[in-house]
């Protein structure tokens, strides 16, 4: 089983549009979106939820205040003001540190589980898909990422699917690491300008740092000609091939508002293109 993750150093380079039409590419693959904060591969591919998991991130106080003797040490010790000075947990403020049950003398404080999200097993036309969702103000992408992972990998070992395409977060922050682990290569989508070039450089380092092979699409190549340049001179010094160079074109748009991947919506030249990156592809990781 081979795992290829696509990622970018910022969001909207177009990551999901590639991951997506690769989906429609391949034929016996498992979908993962690892976007947990903002994931949006399930706009174009229409999951029907198999199975629904609940998540549970960082723990949570809860307060017996029948116990409570309101001596305060929570509320003078606790960094991150989640107890006000009635003893009541102000959720959206609590860490998890857990620093609030160690203090207390009578035993009125227990950490306890925190529902922080939800992890989905689904079906698509293209096959079955793993993806999630983090509840607004949660914490703990990297963990949730990881079950995401996990889960694609035990339906791909249950169908007997020889690929899992992952559709990772933007950046290199701890989901990214998560998205990228383990994984046989990694896409990076970028665009010509200065701060995607810089971005370039910054995921590069990280996947680098974990001994990830990678490779280089640069989407709407064609709106600046001298930094699609620089980006194909810096891959060419540090040894990275530029498998895709993909052009500008409203039917991007069009496809995602339709539903579609662009290889569903339209048999142009963006099409051609993102077909010639994924044989590259297929055969760099010899499927």
């Amino acid at each position: 089983m081979k795992q290829i993750t696509v990622i970018s150093g910022k969001g909207g380079t177009g990551k999901t549009s590639v991951t997506a039409a690769f989906a429609s590419l391949s034929t016996n693959a498992v979908l993962a979106d690892c976007d947990v904060d903002a994931a949006d591969l399930h706009l174009i591919l229409k999951p029907k939820i198999k199975k629904t998991i609940g998540f549970h991130g960082l723990k949570i106080a809860s307060i017996d205040k029948e116990t409570c003797i309101d001596c305060k040490k929570c509320y003078t010790n606790c960094r991150f003001d989640a107890i006000d000075e009635d003893i009541n947990l102000i959720k959206e403020s609590c860490e998890g540190c857990g620093v609030c049950e160690y203090v207390c003398p009578v035993d009125a404080i227990k950490m306890v589980d925190r529902d922080s999200g939800f992890s989905y097993i689904s079906e698509t036309r293209f096959g079955p898909m793993a993806h999630a969702k983090l509840n607004t103000s949660e914490e703990a992408s990297g963990k949730l990422v990881t079950e995401v992972r996990e889960q694609a990998k035990k339906i791909a070992e249950e169908k007997n699917k020889d690929l899992i395409i992952i559709d990772g977060p933007p950046g290199i922050g701890c989901p990214v690491i998560s998205a990228i682990s383990g994984v046989d290569l990694v896409l990076i989508v970028t665009e010509p300008t200065l701060s995607a070039i810089h971005d370039l450089e910054r995921i590069l380092g990280v996947t680098e740092h974990f001994n990830i092979p990678s490779i280089v699409c640069i989407n709407k190549f064609d709106i600046n000609s001298e930094n699609t340049q620089k980006i194909k001179d810096y891959c060419k010094d540090n040894d990275i091939s530029v498998v895709g160079l993909l052009p500008y074109d409203t039917v991007v748009t069009d496809a995602m508002v339709q539903e579609k991947t662009v290889i569903e919506y339209s048999k142009g030249v963006l099409s051609d293109n993102l077909l010639n990156m994924w044989n590259k592809i297929k055969k760099k990781m010899d499927l």
